[in-house]
Formats: structure tokens, C-alpha cells, sequence
């Protein structure tokens, strides 16, 4: 009987009594197989892949290298083998032609960013303007984060020492759920952050009633009047914070006109708390962390802003000034965070 004839189960018997240290023989008389048939399949499994013949590799010159940082320099996100044929360069290995672009370049994600006009950055230079003399300590900086149990794709990255593994990570649809989280800063101060229900869609009237339950009752009532009354409350252009509904809500409340900020759009690079989301994010997903149920994800958030200090917060606030004098400077453009 041939080695063709061994079934997927015979085979994998054998493998598992070979690696029990039983011999060929005792593993043919256990399957009531020909020992010559069991002999056979151990050879050639036992036979590596031919060893590779290395090949003298292709040499670079200088003038070949300049060209090289120059293709990488106009051609951002490109391949190792795009860069190199854009330069007429053949016959490199990739490993080469990644040994060579490490020397001069770095492997990164394009950013995400939002899209702007012509329109867009000349209501960002207007809101610029505008708010040059403001005395931003006044200003309550506010935004929604969402947090999913599995963080952002491509967090879950490190280095790995040589001979270990890397640990085996969830694999979830959509990240398994996530949480809604809003905060506020103010000068050197925390506000929240506060958690929105699971399953609440925020619209007009459900954004106010949440600001009610949170914001207003267990944070600004306590104020004095003379804080109140020189307030400035930012939020940003999301449906549910500019409806006419919840334009007239805050104003109930006494947050109208110069008190409520005007805010240009695709702007959360001028938005200082988003600086903060992503110290929160770093602090929960760092070496890849994942979690197991919402509520856990939710106190490692706490967790995360109760660690950062005023000073922290202080420095995110007083980079308003720098932010205006960019968008002034690029005019309108994009300025980072």
C-alpha cells in the first residue's frame, strides 16, 4: 500500500507519536500499516525547502541614491518597488530597497484629516479673527469620544523579541461595542468625563437632557454667578449641539450670543480636548489592551483622565493663542494637532 493512501487522520497520528518519540515501526504496527509506507512519509516530510542560493546583490551608487530620496520625497505612501521604478532602478531585492528607504524615510499611515475648501478656511480665518483677543482661561472646550473595546485599528502593534510569540488578540465585529463619552476643559480643570447611556443616540432633545443629568447638575450650578456670567461654552457643529432646539435650550439656560461660541467647520484640530482624547486613548490601549464588557472600557477612561494633571490641561488650553496665530498664518489651512 502506498504513502498515497494514508488518510489526514493517519497522518497526523503519526506526526503525534513521532513527536511522543515513538519509532517508525511502533507507530506502523499501531496503524496495521506497512513500515516501509510509514518510513516513506517520514522522509519526506523530514525534507526541507531547498536551501536558497544567495545571489550577489546589486550594488547602489550614490548618484542612484539621491535619486532614491528625491522619489520618496514626491511620492508619499509609495512602495519600495514603485519608488525604485519611478528611479529606473532594477533588479534590487526588497529587502534592499527597504534597508536603503529605512536610512532615509519612515513607514507611516497617511492622516486623517478633515476635507476643507475654499469656504471652510475663510470662515476658520473669520473665526480666527474673531476670537484673537480672547481670554481663552473663560472658555469651556467640550467634545464626544467614542471608546470600543478593542481600541483603533493598528494599535495593537510592538516589538517582538526574537523566539516569542506575539499574543493572540479578540477578534470582534465593529470592535465589540464601544462607549460615548463626553468631557469639557477649562483652563486647568476636568470637566467629567461623563458616560452617554448605552443605546442613546444623541439628537437635539437627548444632547440636552444629557447636559441636564451631567454638565448643569453635577458641575456648573456649583459655580458662582460671576464664573457663570463670564463662561464662554464651545461646542462643536455636530446636528444634535447645532439645532435650532438645542441653540434654544442653552440659551434658556443662559448660555446665548457671545457666551456660545461660534464654531468654524471641519475644525477639531482647533479644538484643544481632542489633544486630551488622544492622551486618554494612548493611557487605555497601550501594548494592545483590550476589553471584555463596556464597563470595564468606561473605568479605565476614569482611570485615564483622573491621571491627568492640570498642568496638562493648562498646557492644552493656553495653545489657543498659537492655533489662532496658525490658522492666521496658513490661511485657514490645516494646522494639526
Amino acid at each position: 500500500m502506498g504513502q498515497k493512501d494514508l488518510t489526514g487522520s493517519e497522518k497526523s497520528k503519526i506526526v503525534r507519536n513521532l513527536a511522543e518519540g515513538c519509532s517508525s515501526l511502533k507507530i506502523a504496527k499501531l496503524l496495521k500499516r506497512d513500515h516501509r509506507t510509514i518510513k516513506r512519509f517520514i522522509q519526506n516530510s523530514q525534507q526541507g525547502r531547498k536551501k536558497r542560493v544567495d545571489k550577489p546583490r546589486r550594488k547602489i551608487t550614490a548618484h542612484e541614491l539621491r535619486k532614491v530620496k528625491r522619489a520618496a520625497a514626491k511620492m508619499p505612501l509609495a512602495t519600495s518597488l514603485a519608488i525604485f521604478q519611478s528611479c529606473n532602478i532594477t533588479g534590487v531585492p526588497k529587502s534592499t530597497r527597504c534597508a536603503i528607504l529605512r536610512d532615509m524615510a519612515k513607514v507611516r499611515k497617511a492622516e486623517r484629516r478633515p476635507p476643507l475648501n475654499k469656504t471652510h478656511k475663510l470662515k476658520r480665518q473669520d473665526w480666527a479673527k474673531k476670537y484673537l483677543k480672547t481670554d481663552f482661561s473663560k472658555v469651556l472646550w467640550t467634545d464626544e469620544m467614542r471608546v470600543s473595546l478593542d481600541g483603533p485599528d493598528g494599535w495593537a502593534r510592538g516589538w517582538i523579541g526574537k523566539g516569542q510569540r506575539a499574543p493572540v488578540r479578540l477578534r470582534r465585529q465593529q470592535g465589540g461595542g464601544g462607549v460615548l463619552v463626553w468631557a469639557g476643559i477649562i483652563k486647568d480643570e476636568l470637566v467629567g468625563p461623563f458616560r452617554v447611556e448605552d443605546g442613546v443616540k444623541l439628537n437635539s432633545q437627548s444632547y440636552c437632557q444629557f447636559l441636564e443629568d451631567t454638565f448643569f447638575k453635577q458641575w456648573y450650578r456649583k459655580k458662582s454667578a460671576s464664573f457663570k456670567k463670564n463662561m464662554i461654552f464651545m461646542q462643536d457643529n455636530a446636528p444634535s449641539h447645532a439645532s435650532k432646539y438645542s441653540t434654544a435650550w442653552l440659551a434658556r439656560k443662559g448660555i446665548k450670543e457671545e457666551k456660545l461660541m461660534t464654531w468654524p467647520p471641519c475644525s477639531p484640530d482647533l479644538n484643544p480636548i481632542e489633544n486630551l482624547w488622544s492622551i486618554i486613548k494612548c493611557e487605555i490601549y497601550k501594548e494592545g489592551k483590550q476589553y471584555t464588557s463596556l464597563n470595564s472600557v468606561w473605568e479605565a477612561v476614569v482611570a485615564a483622565a483622573r491621571n491627568v494633571d492640570g498642568e496638562q490641561i493648562k498646557t492644552l488650553t493656553e495653545s489657543m493663542d498659537g492655533r489662532l496665530l496658525s490658522v492666521l498664518a496658513k490661511k485657514g489651512g490645516y494646522i494639526g494637532r
